[in-house]
This record gives C-alpha cells, sequence and structure tokens, in this order.
C-alpha cells in the first residue's frame, strides 16, 4: 500500500503516535511490536516485507531504533512535519512523565520496579511475541530464511551485543544474496525526501555538529553549550539504543558533578516504569543536572533525538534506491529473516528473563498473547489490565 499525505491529516498522525506513546511499554523490541500492529495489520501502511526493512535501516543506524522506525513512518505518511510529529506524539508521554518525576525522583525511584509494572513486563511478553508469530510466518516461509532466522537467533543469544548484531545482519546479507530466490519488490513507499542532495545536507549537517560541538564548549565554557554536546554525542554514538545509552551518559555526567549516582541511577528507575522510549532519560537528566529544570529537560531531550533524525534522513533514500535492485533485494530478504532471529533473540533475553520469574506470570503472558493474537484485544486495553495484572501477580509473592 502506497502511503500520501492526503490518506492522513498531521493532527490524526500525532494522535496515533501520542495513543502509541501512552500504551507502549517494554522497550524498544516491544515498541516495534507495537508499531507492527499499527501500521502493518490494523491500518496496512506497510507490508510485513517493507516493515522489516524499515526496521533493518533502522537497527544498522545509531540512536534509537525504535524512535527511528516512528519517525520513518511519520516521514513517508506527510513530509518532515510528519516524523516530527510523530516523534513529538510518541516521545512526549514519556518525556512529560520523566520531567515530572524530576521534582520527586528519590521517592519514586524505590517504586518503580514494583507492583503495576511487572504486569507491564508480561505484556511486553505477549506483544513481542504476537509480532514474531506474524512476522515469521511471513519473512521466513521456507526452510532457508527460517535456518537464516533460527541460526541468527542462535548467534545473538551466544555471542550478544551490538556489534555482533550488525555482523549477524550483514552476514544474513551475504548468505541472502548467495542461495535465495529474488523476492517481489515491496509495495511502494512515498517518501518526502528531495533525493540525493538532501541526504548529503543531513550527513553532513550531523558531522558537522559532531566534530563542531565540543570545540565550541571547549571554547566558550558555556555551560548551556557544553550540556547541549553531551547529549548530542551520546545519541550521536550509541548502537542499539535502550540500555546501552545509560553508560554513556553517566559518563558524561556524573565524573563532571552535574549530578550524583544517586540521582543517576534514580532516573534509571523510574524510566522503567514509563511508556515509550528510553531515551527520555535524558529530559529527566537535563533537569537535574541543569541550573533550571524546564530548559534543562527540553535541551537535553532535543539533543539526544537530533542524531536519529539527521542519520535517517541521510540514510533514507539511499536506502529505498538500493533496495530496488535485485541482488539487493535477495541481500534484503536475508536481512528480514535475521531480524526474526533477533526479534528471537530478544524475545527470550531481555524480554522474558526480565518479565516471567514463575508459573504466575507465565501464564499471565500467555492469556495476554490469547487476547492480542486470537481475541483482537487492543494493545493498550491490555496494557490498562496489565495495570491490575501487576497488583495481582504482588498478591502471589
Amino acid at each position: 500500500m502506497t502511503i500520501s499525505s492526503a490518506s492522513v491529516s498531521l493532527w490524526q498522525l500525532f494522535l496515533i503516535f501520542f495513543r502509541l506513546g501512552c500504551s507502549s511499554f517494554g522497550g524498544p523490541v516491544a515498541h516495534l511490536g507495537f508499531f507492527r500492529h499499527e501500521f502493518v495489520e490494523k491500518r496496512q501502511w506497510y507490508s510485513e516485507q517493507s516493515y522489516a526493512e524499515l526496521v533493518a535501516l533502522c537497527q544498522f543506524l545509531p540512536g534509537p531504533a525504535s524512535s527511528q522506525v516512528g519517525i520513518a513512518i511519520g516521514l513517508n505518511a506527510a513530509g518532515y512535519r510528519g516524523a516530527l510529529l510523530s516523534w513529538l506524539g510518541f516521545t512526549m508521554p514519556s518525556a512529560i512523565l520523566m520531567f515530572s518525576f524530576a521534582f520527586v525522583y528519590l521517592g519514586l525511584a524505590q517504586s518503580a520496579d514494583t507492583l503495576w509494572l511487572s504486569g507491564l513486563k508480561i505484556v511486553a511478553v505477549a506483544v513481542v511475541a504476537q509480532a514474531l508469530w506474524g512476522m515469521g510466518k511471513s519473512l521466513c516461509p521456507d526452510p532457508a530464511r527460517a535456518s537464516i532466522a533460527l541460526l541468527s537467533a542462535v548467534l545473538m543469544l551466544l555471542l550478544s551485543g551490538v556489534l555482533v548484531q550488525i555482523a549477524v545482519m550483514l552476514l544474513a546479507a551475504i548468505i541472502g544474496k548467495a542461495i535465495l530466490p529474488q523476492p517481489p519488490p515491496a509495495s511502494p513507499q512515498a517518501t518526502s525526501t528531495t533525493g540525493k542532495a538532501s541526504a548529503l545536507f543531513f550527513l553532513f549537517l550531523f558531522i558537522l555538529l559532531l566534530t563542531l560541538l565540543p570545540l565550541l564548549a571547549q571554547l566558550t565554557n558555556n555551560s548551556w553549550l557544553s550540556l547541549f554536546d553531551s547529549f548530542y554525542r551520546t545519541g550521536a554514538l550509541v548502537f542499539g539504543g535502550g540500555h546501552v545509552v545509560l553508560p554513556l551518559l553517566q559518563t558524561e555526567l556524573v565524573p563532571q558533578g552535574l549530578l550524583s549516582d544517586e540521582a543517576f541511577l534514580a532516573g534509571y528507575g523510574a524510566a522503567q516504569a514509563v511508556p515509550g522510549p528510553l531515551f527520555t532519560l535524558a529530559t529527566y537528566l537535563g533537569a537535574v543536572s541543569a541550573t533550571s529544570l524546564l530548559p534543562g529537560a527540553l535541551l537535553a531531550t532535543v539533543a539526544i533525538f537530533l542524531p536519529a533524525f539527521l542519520l535517517l534522513f541521510a540514510a533514507l533514500p539511499w536506502w529505498q534506491q538500493l533496495s530496488r535492485y535485485p541482488a539487493m533485494r535477495q541481500a534484503m530478504a536475508g536481512i528480514n529473516a535475521a531480524v526474526v532471529g533477533l526479534l528471537l533473540a530478544a524475545l527470550y533475553d531481555p524480554v522474558f528473563v526480565s518479565a516471567i520469574h514463575g508459573p504466575v506470570e507465565l501464564a499471565f503472558a500467555l492469556l495476554a498473547f490469547l487476547a492480542l493474537m486470537y481475541w483482537k484485544v487492543p494493545p493498550y486495553i491490555v496494557v490498562l489490565l496489565a495495570v491490575i495484572t501487576g497488583f495481582i501477580i504482588s498478591w502471589f509473592n
């Protein structure tokens, strides 16, 4: 299906992502499951194949992968304004919650990982399992692609790490080119990018900021510029997103005395209890480390997400053009199968191991999977029920 700007208004696009931002618990892998339900199954904006290709691109790029997928969907739907509004909608709920937590972080952090949060983690298991089921059937229909997916999962489970993830996808591309038949072209996806010239401009701007900001911060000794540089550099250099960003942020802020270890860990605990991207931890950190709460929060949030925009805008036109070539389509079929394998590995760790600690949690996860997969209950309803589930589980523990 071709997405056009006429098919959805900017306000509708914002509301779609705002609802996702309010209900998408469970981390980046679960977010991709929520996106798949919304834009592949429910709205049919993407085929399984084209959605998997978009996910594969964002897995290759530094930054928050799930947020970049949302930005790309907004870009394809309504141009650059759509990209901005999709990010705002998806990010705003967690950013507001993390900013609020800046006022009360010590008290809330101690209880952020109890009661209702355990139920939300269980829902993430069901959401990822549903996405894995649907993508597996579509993207791994034969023994060759199923083998690529399972071997990719094995490698990720045994070795793990962001570099291993990239190596697995590159290896899958080589194998796909060598042994897989050429798949049919994906459904055309409209895009508002203006071509390679604009892509090169965004790449130039990304590199310019990455190299110039540290120099300007050092020369001017401006605290706000230094803060922007710290968060921009973190967003630009972190592969894998999610929890990978934590040590980089801690290194940037704690040794410089901008905040204490206790304050940093309190924010990390709160970030586990809110929906949306984990990168909104920057909202909290910017608020508590700056002299003024709101400007610090806004500056840090914009800075850490800005590289994701620039890199995606730079890479997407080239990725779309390359995907039209027969050899690239064979390689993409291998990468798509590897994405299924990566999702399978992530279903076990961190999703399953952090949520399922006994038969009670497993029983609730199976019920949530049944509700999503066969009863067709909307994910946000299941998320709301998960709050109640968390309190029920606490009675058994």
